[in-house]
């Protein structure tokens, strides 16, 4: 609870930052560095840290951020974070994998993977009108953990159409699974279609870690879990590659990213 605390606390203090600042975060990567400023999404601003198990990816962030002194507690804090939800993600993989009966994968699975941090931030609208805070999106991760403040804002949408609120304590984590995860097992998980809406006048904070395939790893199903009943369903593929076109995508209005990118 008290590190929950910190990570709502750290974050206010962060997008609390000149927008000039926050634009320094960058990355070659789609989905890795600073978002925001996007007229369709307004009230959306992101911050990310890849290879967040590393603290000196923290520290080299909290020095462009806080260029005079760096910010030590925002480094401790985020460290603190990434392990403790890393140790989440890694026993949800290892209960699918036992599940699966491909439990003899999971050191390959675990060895893999790299893991993004982001910090989100949703400004509220002033308004009692539901307003767009994020669009629907699947994640293109393999696992995703989202924590929240006390503001809810997260819905999911069901097999019918209907989207679901979302409502949890601050102190609880979502678990969501992403297209990777999706692709690896051939499709026995679902990646669910999300979005954010937003009313009133409170920002809602949020921080998800991420679990993505390493540069240069393919993501391919095992042959334990291809069968005349469960035909291949994606093609082998690069995970960097798969957002660039991910990004390209969406500016097109693309349903599904992975089975137009992969789909056997």
């Amino acid at each position: 609870m008290e590190l929950h605390k910190e990570l709502y606390s750290s974050s206010e203090e962060l997008f609390d930052l000149p927008s000039s600042t926050k634009l320094k975060n960058k990355s070659p990567k789609p989905f890795h560095g600073y978002i925001g400023q996007y007229s369709f999404i307004p009230l959306y601003e992101s911050i990310g840290i890849d290879d967040a198990m590393n603290i000196e990816n923290a520290e080299s962030l909290a020095n462009m951020m806080w260029p005079e002194k760096g910010n030590a507690n925002f480094c401790k804090i985020i460290s603190s974070f990434s392990q403790q939800v890393s140790e989440l993600d890694q026993m949800v993989r290892r209960m699918v994998l036992e599940s699966l009966g491909v439990e003899k994968y999971y050191d390959e699975h675990i060895e893999s993977t790299n893991y993004l941090l982001r910090v989100m931030k949703y400004k509220g609208p002033d308004t009692s009108d539901a307003k767009l805070g994020l669009q629907p999106h699947t994640d293109k991760s393999i696992v995703s953990i989202l924590c929240q403040n006390q503001v809810n804002g997260l819905e999911v949408q069901s097999k019918d159409g209907t989207w679901i609120e979302v409502k949890i304590s601050p102190n609880s984590f979502i678990v969501m699974i992403g297209d990777s995860f999706l692709a690896w097992t051939n499709g026995r998980l679902h990646s669910p279609l999300h979005r954010v809406m937003m009313t009133g006048d409170k920002a809602r904070y949020s921080t998800g870690l991420f679990s993505i395939p390493k540069d240069g790893y393919m993501v391919k199903a095992p042959e334990e879990l291809v069968d005349e009943e469960h035909p291949l369903l994606f093609k082998p593929f690069d995970f960097v590659e798969f957002t660039k076109f991910n990004n390209t995508a969406e500016d097109h209005g693309c349903k599904s990213a992975l089975k137009s990118y992969c789909g056997v």
